[in-house]
């Protein structure tokens, strides 16, 4: 009787991890792999021809210290720790960066109770907070007005577009651009085939996917149920034609049932002061204006859950929002409480941005960074701000994640 013989045919791999988006989060990834594991071949897949383009490249530049964060959660730690780690990095790399420290403002009696649990928070996380009142605000900033503010001095500013790009030249990884994927089969016995617009297959043995604002419908690709959907929230702003009215950083105190930090006043490491940005529902996921949409990205958000439980416990919140996106005067108004000498015509219309925001289908907004890790995969479902502060650490997160499932594959 002959002996039948199965013979197992190997799959040919491209490379060992796959990361899926060219940010700041996904290159950090890449880097981290490179270091905690030479040899290992990483691939990045990014759509654009350039990286990035999107969150990382239209944010306020700033680098966040923490303050605002629960402490113990992901985004305190990593925030924490990624401030000095970031101005470490630019330092080394010689990216243009400054650390300013910032003032948060309180300029209604309602305000005083959340900013002064602000610098009990301030002090959990470890930061250095120093009180501060009427007079002592104008030390700081003369055109700023308020009855109180803290000071948070490891707050900074940072071309974080420019550390994007020192991380892909760094980390040694193979970095595809104009490659947007559009199949994911995880059907051989290890890894994943990836397949790109252009036709391309590209296979690996994990699959990362930081695609940011796309990256719940990559892990419905990869065949993992994200639980969450991002919900795109356009943040616009203005440039201050007298920049010479600010002298740093100047936020509001926050709401804490919204994740936004309002309108607030930034002098970029170029030397312009950024304001805003204020946050309405865009209608794509890369929705920068208006008129960008797209029907089946805006047909998708309204169909999930979450999106009308949002509409519903926050509508005060967002007619206000909405107002400040369509009168140039409402905007003017909402700077006043701050900037009381800025008038109407030092607001110059400059590039608005966009958060990825994931969402339960109970309408809760997820407030820390979500990363989930399942057979063969790493999907990072929540990193919006400060994910570009706290880049190097999460990216060490994910790449310890990455390597524990290539080790297991």
């Amino acid at each position: 009787m002959r002996e039948v013989v199965q013979v197992r045919q190997e799959v040919a791999y491209d490379c060992d991890v796959l990361v899926v988006g060219g940010g700041i989060v996904g290159l950090s990834t890449a880097y981290a792999i490179t270091r905690a594991a030479p040899g290992t071949r990483v691939t990045v897949l990014e759509k654009e021809r350039g990286p990035a383009l999107h969150q990382t490249g239209r944010n306020s530049g700033v680098i966040h210290s923490g303050i605002y964060y629960r402490p113990g959660s992901l985004k305190a730690r990593y925030a924490v720790r990624g401030a000095a780690e970031m101005v470490k990095f630019c330092a080394e790399y010689g990216i243009s960066h400054a650390v300013t420290g910032k003032l948060i403002v309180a300029t209604e009696r309602d305000e005083l109770p959340r900013l002064h649990a602000l610098v009990q928070r301030g002090r959990e996380n470890g930061l250095p907070v120093r009180e501060l009142g009427t007079a002592q605000i104008a030390e700081y900033e003369p055109e700023v007005r308020g009855l109180a503010a803290i000071h948070v001095g490891t707050t900074g500013v940072c071309d974080f577009a420019g550390v994007a790009r020192q991380l892909a030249e760094a980390s040694g990884a193979e970095i595809r651009y104009g490659a947007q994927v559009v199949r994911i089969d995880r059907r051989t016995e290890r890894g994943a085939a990836v397949r790109t617009a252009d036709g391309d297959v590209v296979r690996g043995r994990v699959l990362v996917n930081c695609a940011g604002l796309h990256c719940d419908g990559i892990a419905r690709l990869a065949g993992d149920d994200p639980e969450v959907r991002i919900v795109p929230f356009r943040g616009e702003y203005y440039e201050l034609a007298r920049p010479e009215l600010v002298r740093g950083l100047v936020y509001p105190v926050p709401d804490p049932a919204f994740p936004f930090l309002g309108v607030h006043l930034t002098r970029g490491f170029d030397g312009g002061v950024h304001i805003g940005p204020n946050a309405v529902p865009a209608l794509a996921r890369e929705g920068y204006g208006w008129g960008v949409v797209r029907p089946r990205e805006a047909a998708a958000t309204a169909a999930w859950p979450g999106s009308w439980h949002i509409a519903r416990r926050h509508w005060r919140y967002g007619i206000g929002e909405l107002r400040r996106s369509l009168s140039k005067a409402a905007f003017v108004e909402a700077v006043r409480r701050l900037l009381p000498g800025v008038e109407e015509e030092d607001l110059v219309p400059a590039p608005a941005g966009v958060r990825a925001q994931a969402v339960l289908r109970d309408g809760t907004l997820v407030d820390d960074f979500l990363i989930r890790q399942g057979p063969r995969t790493v999907h990072v479902l929540n990193a919006p701000s400060p994910a570009a502060t706290a880049s190097l650490p999460i990216g060490r997160e994910v790449a310890r994640r990455a390597l524990d499932v290539l080790a297991s594959a």
